[in-house]
């Protein structure tokens, strides 16, 4: 049987640790979504001016973002628009919810 060296032990266990880590910092897929029909938008849809002026002539932008999930057929489904309803998940990640 052939023994692992300490230094490959350690190199692994810090990849896990990283993992860990970056998985349960990470923000989830953020996608602009028509709130009405879940169907997908371009970004510019969501984006906000920026400025409290109202420069763009008073368009309104129709798309909010959604949060999580997945696409299917150009609409989201299993997220939220909601961004603190949606688990990151990851490794050892304290979550909302339990009991």
């Amino acid at each position: 049987m052939r023994r692992l060296r300490s230094s490959t032990v350690v190199l692994g266990g810090m990849g896990v640790l990283a993992a860990t880590i970056t998985a349960c910092g990470s923000d989830p897929d953020k996608r602009c979504v028509d709130p009405v029909t879940r169907e997908t938008l371009p970004s510019y849809e969501c984006e906000s001016g920026g400025g409290g002026d109202d420069d763009n002539g008073g368009s309104t932008h129709r798309g909010s973002y959604y949060y999580g999930g997945s696409i299917r057929d150009n609409r989201v489904s299993g997220g939220s628009f909601d961004k603190k309803a949606v688990d990151t998940g990851g490794f050892g990640c304290s979550g909302s919810g339990g009991g």
